[in-house]
This record gives structure tokens, sequence and C-alpha cells, in this order.
């Protein structure tokens, strides 16, 4: 049995490492208990969480990414007042830092559908639409993920990075949305390991500061009509 239903918590702020934590938590409890359905007479139906947070400033690298792409050492990262962490997503170096809304969808695809390249899809439309919200046309970079302003322009610019886990149809980690991120953090890293292309924030393509419980509002709606679910608060 097939269940829709997204339970969705807003963290706040969060320290990466206690979130990612959690996220592993989530993640663990959910292959478990498909594990134990595959034993059952009555198979209980697995959960899907969705998290949305914002951390302080971090660096994260993913386990194909080149830790060259980290160009500051670790005294710098202290007086940048930022942490640095490798971890087990895909995807190369990026930055999570205050006003970027970072979502991560822990959700069994088995509930949805058993396509890693339609979710990552999904999750760059959310973003596309929320953008369109704003006047502002996102767009896709072929063989790059995530979200893009100008994709055939020598202005092209990345607004929104994505990096992901599957493990058992079990998704993990997800998105980076700048809304009103300081771009500043960006320059001591090659973005997701693309040199020749800058980053840039909703914040600044406006000229203004967004809300962010806004944005919230917004990409959450998408996400759920985008994968036909229905939420609970838990």
């Amino acid at each position: 049995m097939k269940n829709k239903t997204i339970i969705f918590q807003d963290l706040g702020i969060m320290d990466y490492k206690a979130c990612w934590d959690y996220q592993e938590k989530l993640f663990n409890q959910i292959v478990s208990q498909k594990i134990a359905n595959r034993d059952s007479e009555n198979p209980t139906p697995t959960k899907n969480y969705l998290l949305f947070v914002e951390h302080p400033h971090v660096y994260t690298l993913g386990k194909s990414g080149n830790e060259t792409n980290l160009l500051i050492n670790e005294k710098q990262l202290i007086d940048n007042d930022a942490t640095f962490y490798k971890i087990n997503r895909g995807g190369d170096i990026t930055y999570h830092g205050p006003g970027q809304l970072v979502a991560y969808p822990i959700f069994d695809l088995d509930n949805f559908f058993t396509d890693i390249h339609k979710y990552l899809r999904y999750l760059e439309e959310a973003i596309i639409l929320t953008l369109a919200e704003f006047n502002i046309e996102g767009e896709r970079s072929a063989g790059e993920t995530g979200v893009w302003l100008d994709v055939e322009k020598n202005s092209a610019r990345k607004i929104c990075a994505m990096g992901v886990k599957c493990s058992r149809w079990v998704t993990m980690h997800g998105l980076a949305f700048n809304v009103n991120a300081n771009l500043n953090y960006f320059n001591n890293i090659v973005p997701c390991g693309i040199a020749d292309k800058a980053v840039t924030s909703l914040n600044l393509e406006i000229g203004k500061e967004i809300e962010l419980n806004e944005v919230k509002t917004k990409v959450l709606k998408h996400l759920v009509n985008l994968f036909d679910a229905t939420l609970s608060a838990n």
C-alpha cells in the first residue's frame, strides 16, 4: 500500500551535523520498515518526511567531490565562522548558510515512483515554479543538476544547488535555494565543482530582501502538488 502523505517539519535554524544525524535517523527508520515489511503478512506503510531548515555557515563535500574545491584552510574556516563536512550525498562542494532555504525530502520513492531522474527533475521543477511566481525564469542546464538563470548566456548563474542520496529507493539530502544568502561565502569554494558559472540569490535578482516564509510556502505548495501528496504535521 502506497503512503503519499508527507510529514512536514520546519526546523528553523539548525546545526548542520545535528540535522544530518536527524536525517540519518529518519532515513534508517524508513529503510528498516521496508526490510521488515518483506517478511510481514500485514506490512506497515512507510513514512515520508520533508524537512525545511537554515544552517549556520557550512561547506559540505559530496562523496564524488574534490576537496581542492574548498579554497580556504582550517584557520580561514574558523575566521569565517564556518564548518566543513564530507558527507554521503552525490555532487561536489556547496555552501549552506543563513538566508538559504534547505529542503531535505526523506521519501520512500516506492510510495510515489521509482525513478531517481524523475525525482531530481521534480525537485528542480518546484524551484522553477517558485521562481516563476517572482517573475524569474529558472532553467535547467544540460548535465548539471540544479536550477539556473540565463543558462545560454555568459551571465549564467546558479540559484539552487542539489545533491541527494538514494538507497533502497529512500532519499535524503536535497536542495539549497539561495533566497537572501550571503554570496560572499561562495568565493571560498568552486561551487559544485563548476568554475565557469556564478551563483546568485533571489534577493539579488529582485533587488530587495525576500520574506523567507513566503518562499517556504511556495516551495512547499509546489512539492506537494508535483508529488501528488498530502501534508501532515506529524
